[in-house]
């Protein structure tokens, strides 16, 4: 169940991402690759060693987009709800 709900928020945060929300180049590559990253933990969630890195990068980038882009923000903590659902 957490799986699943992570894999929606995950194509949440593509759907915004392909509206165009208003992002930096950089901005927009590091929520890419946090995606990426997050993927790849999904793939490997059978591995006994979660990894750390990983939330940290979330909380980052929910510190980083918290006031200019709220919604962002808002689904990132979806994913850190469900990263910890899943004991990442």
């Amino acid at each position: 169940m957490a799986t699943r709900d992570l894999q929606q928020q995950l194509e949440d945060l593509r759907d915004q991402l392909a509206r165009g929300t208003p992002l930096s180049d950089e901005e927009r590559a590091s929520l890419l690759a946090l995606m990426r990253d997050i993927e790849v933990e999904l793939e490997r969630q059978t591995s006994d060693e979660p990894d750390p890195t990983l939330v940290d990068g979330v909380n980052l980038a929910v510190e980083r987009f918290e006031v200019s882009h709220p919604t962002l923000a808002g689904t990132l903590r979806n994913i850190l709800q469900s990263l910890a659902n899943m004991g990442i």
